[in-house]
């Protein structure tokens, strides 16, 4: 029995004539960029969210990107983030010509609040924390420091669409939430798309202009952007699943629930820890284990699917050189041990004790 990481074509399958219908529509109306769809969409993940704006990007670094173009943040400024996510989120700061500070991390897996602040300087202008893995980071602290040092706040939601922190979601806490829908994602699109929301009116209309080359009357172009609209099909395809988040959101905590109630306990491995004050939506289920690689081989070898997220932290990446010699002591720590496990929606209970099976017999035998 083959056990996928993902598996897109039981979610194509389950909505397969929505989707085909709204595909449909859109080929049928010959209108394919910023049409009715995309303002549709817009509207709807902004309710959700529970924010007053959602403007649609093409992704969701350029989301990043866009947002801090709209703070003006550029050359000679620089933003804190974390070292453990995907690159995209350093290359937004690399992006706008900004200098990205990398700040370690706590137990969660998120940006830790201490380090934060101890690389605060002249020259910060905004801190980005990564939702990692479906758990919000620590807004609260993350908040009172950022008004402290009157520093703005974009959250990078790529991987926690309606998680929520103290009953709130994520990407309503900074002056921007930055959201992808790449397909992996638990609101994820077939193709690639990125969402950004805002409370701020000002800002929503400059990110509206800037993702589509500074124009607010076409041909007139008023401020310098870039190219990065959410498209027809993908904004109809996203309205679509929508109204599935929540409910997707709950298997996979339920998958979660089944992960602990089987795994605590053992020895050698280390289960995800829960923030308090939190709704961890799960897009990925995240343990450790000092044999990280020898277990990921034992469940290959059982056609059980895992991956690293991220075995390379960003700034031990090549094309960030210049960070290199930088020490993050727990950041560089996780990462040897970190090993995601399946927890997509369309996972079955007989999947999840196999999984569970395969581990304690490793652990058995190690």
């Amino acid at each position: 029995m083959k056990i996928l990481f993902n598996d897109f074509k039981k979610q194509y399958g389950s909505n397969e004539k929505s989707i085909d219908t709204v595909v449909k529509r859109v080929l049928s109306s010959g209108y394919f960029i910023l049409g009715n769809e995309v303002k549709e969409f817009e509207n709807k993940f902004a309710a959700y969210i529970g924010a007053k704006h959602a403007i649609g990007i093409g992704n969701g670094l350029e989301a990043l990107q866009i947002a801090l173009m709209a703070l003006n943040i550029g050359p000679g400024d620089e933003v804190i983030t974390t070292s453990l996510s995907a690159v995209a989120t350093a290359l937004s700061i690399k992006a706008v010509g900004a200098r990205p500070i990398f700040a370690d991390i706590d137990g969660y897996f998120h940006i830790d609040p201490v380090s934060i602040e101890k690389n605060i300087t002249s020259k910060t202008k905004a801190i980005i924390p990564v939702h990692l893995y479906g758990q919000p980071a620590d807004m609260a602290k993350i908040m009172e420091i950022a008004h402290k040092y009157n520093l703005y706040v974009i959250e990078d939601c790529a991987q926690a669409h309606g998680a929520e922190f103290a009953g709130q979601k994520v990407g309503t806490f900074g002056t921007f939430g930055c959201f992808s829908f790449y397909p992996t994602k638990n609101l994820g699109t077939f193709g690639d798309g990125g969402a950004i929301t805002t409370n701020d009116e000002k800002l929503d209309e400059k990110c509206r202009m800037l993702r589509n080359y500074g124009q607010k009357n076409r041909y007139e172009h008023e401020i310098a952007g870039i190219n990065s609209r959410l498209d027809e099909i993908q904004a109809a395809i996203l309205s679509v699943l929508l109204p599935n988040l929540d409910e997707n959101n709950k298997k996979r905590r339920k998958i979660a629930e089944n992960y602990h109630a089987q795994l605590s306990g053992l020895k050698k491995i280390h289960l995800p820890k829960i923030r308090e004050k939190t709704k961890h939506i799960f897009h990925l289920f995240v343990i450790e284990s000092d044999e990280r690689d020898k277990l990921q081989d034992f469940l290959k070898q059982k056609e059980i699917d895992s991956l690293i997220h991220y075995p390379i932290p960003i700034h031990k990446q090549k094309c960030f050189a210049e960070y290199n010699s930088l020490s993050l002591p727990v950041t560089e720590d996780k990462v040897s041990k970190i090993l995601s496990l399946p927890v997509h929606p369309y996972l079955e209970d007989n999947e999840v004790d196999a999984i569970c099976q395969a581990i304690r017999k490793f652990l058995d035998k190690s």
